[in-house]
């Protein structure tokens, strides 16, 4: 039998995204000494990177203040004008600036690949002696006989869907660390357990999440308005009684990235975020961008909506979380790079003044402390009773009320309340209080099928391999997934991965198409029995995004 091999290194950051190499590019800046790892799941950095994105450019700014005259894909586009529309069935009304908070605003920002801009970032680490690892999967952690994180294990490779090893077979590594730091994204794997390891927490609400489903396209030339950030709410979420809303981006090169989010808290079952999406595209004022143009890209992924009450503890014995990991999203702008980068600079100082001080695998309180005083703190303690006004009180009353409540923050008053929610899954209904929703079937010019669109993701994942959604009780999800829930996954998968089968013969079999998954988690978020849980594929599996 293979033995892993180890390799030793100062800091490993499990997760190359922006969270990730802002923390590993901020500590060479400090001590260009530290042995730096990260280890990316995706087949390269920015392969599994998926945002709307307008950028709030003020992490980057501090990170690497030349950034502009330095080649970031990012600086070609910035943002030029803003419209917020509410949306009915067939027109829209918009909402003027002058009634919204000004941190609210875009100006400043700019429209772009937030998966160019990571490649981008990524050269800037590797430029510094970063060690950056794709296609390496962090598939469990270590632990020292303290109790303390003290590294993680990278995925096995070469193994066949039977468990048994195949002639390429190659064990995980084991990279030591004297600190770690997981950046791994909304619903991380390693994140759960560590959350769960050291009760992170304890003293916050549950983290809630929203599936954020894009679109690339080509668009006539003539409909293009560089810079132009669009943003909707109502419907169709309106006409379905669950929140959301779409997004449509004037980016470089003639194209638009457009995109939808459906709040993961919906209580109908029949609810399909991703037809919700196409539906979205038939409106008017949507789809007049889109006739004449061409899809050429589509993924999706979670997205943290808790806000500041949901941010659990950050830091434990070795190591810290950052990024998405922790949940820093300012839900009301749809932005979260920015504090994911800042969080990841704030941890990067922590863990260098602790290995400057001769310290290893303690637990990090002073940058659980920087960040409740930092800037990110500032801003989403302004928005922390958005979402839930806007998930309690629906879409209409809700927005009035999120509204007054960031006004007063604003003005430095503040309402002593802070809203509380629930985890997503425990809002699903059972199948019998609701009635099947009728979508419209695809077009094939606006409108798609789920495998379709999977197959402009460029998902790939070797066949001969161990499925990596996991049911944990079989017998339970036919029984209430199915006989209860009326089998939602088929619905709120954005990729098709899940079906059941010989329903009707009496002889119902749960298929799951795991070489579709586009990562996005919404399984492991919303399953109403918490019975399916994500664990890592073999490295460098899954979509492969261009220019997203």
């Amino acid at each position: 039998m293979s033995e892993r091999e180890s390799m030793p290194c100062d800091v490993v950051i499990v997760g190359g995204g922006p969270a990730g190499l802002a923390a590993a590019i901020r500590l060479k800046q400090i001590n260009d000494a530290l042995e730096v790892v990260v280890l990316e799941k995706g087949s390269e950095i920015g392969a599994h990177i998926l945002s709307g994105a307008v950028v709030d450019p003020k992490a980057l700014d501090e990170l690497l203040p030349e950034w502009r005259d330095q080649g970031c894909p990012m600086a070609e586009v910035p943002v030029t004008d803003n419209w917020h529309w509410v949306l009915s069935r067939g027109g829209k009304r918009a909402i003027p600036h002058l009634f919204m908070p000004p941190f609210l605003s875009n100006d400043g920002c700019y429209t772009g690949s937030l998966g160019n801009m990571t490649r981008w970032l990524g050269e800037q680490a590797e430029a510094l002696g970063v060690m950056v690892f794709p296609g390496f999967p962090a598939a469990d952690v270590l632990f020292d006989d303290s109790g303390a994180v003290a590294g993680v294990v990278t995925q096995d490779m070469g193994v066949a869907a039977d468990g048994s090893h195949k002639p390429d077979y190659q064990p995980g590594m084991e990279i030591h660390a004297k600190y770690t730091l997981f950046a791994e994204g909304a619903r991380g794997n390693l994140t759960k357990r560590i959350k769960a390891r050291f009760d992170l927490e304890a003293d916050c609400q549950p983290q809630v999440y929203g599936l954020g489903i894009k679109e690339l396209w080509d668009i006539d030339p003539d409909k293009h308005v560089p810079g132009r950030v669009i943003h909707t709410q109502g419907w169709p979420l309106s006409e379905s009684d669950t929140w959301g809303g779409g997004f449509l981006y004037h980016q470089a090169g003639g194209q638009v990235a457009l995109g939808f989010v459906t709040a993961l808290d919906y209580e109908n079952p029949y609810v399909s975020p991703f037809q919700e999406f196409q539906r979205w595209k038939l409106h008017p004022a949507i789809r007049e961008y889109l006739e004449g143009g061409k899809r050429v890209a589509y993924g999706a992924r979670a997205i943290n909506e808790g806000g500041w009450q949901s941010v659990p503890k950050l830091a434990f014995p070795g190591g810290a979380l950052i990024g998405c990991a922790a949940g820093f999203v300012n839900v009301p702008r749809i932005k979260g790079s920015h504090t994911a980068m800042k969080s990841g600079m704030l941890a990067a100082e922590a863990v260098a003044a602790a290995i400057g001080g001769g310290a290893e695998k303690t637990e990090l309180g002073d940058y659980d402390a920087a960040v409740r005083s930092s800037w990110i703190a500032d801003e989403l303690k302004k928005v922390k009773n958005a979402q839930p006004a806007v998930a309690k009180f629906g879409g209409d009353v809700g927005t009035v009320i999120a509204g007054i409540d960031m006004w007063m923050r604003t003005l430095g008053i503040g309402l002593p309340v802070t809203m509380k929610h629930d985890p997503d899954y425990t809002h699903t209904h059972r199948a019998d209080l609701h009635r099947p929703i009728d979508y419209p079937k695809p077009d094939g010019e606006i409108t798609f099928d789920r495998l379709t669109s999977v197959s402009y993701s460029y998902t790939n994942h070797a066949e001969d391999q161990p499925c990596h959604l996991k049911v944990k009780d079989m017998a339970l999800q036919e029984a209430s997934e199915l006989g209860v829930y009326g089998g939602p996954s088929t619905r709120y998968c954005p990729a098709g991965v899940y079906e059941w089968v010989d329903v009707e013969e009496g002889d119902p079999k749960f298929v799951i198409n795991a070489q579709n998954c586009v990562h996005c988690k919404t399984c492991d978020i919303k399953d109403p029995n918490q019975n399916i849980e994500w664990v890592t594929p073999e490295g460098g599996g899954g979509p492969n995004y261009p220019n997203m």
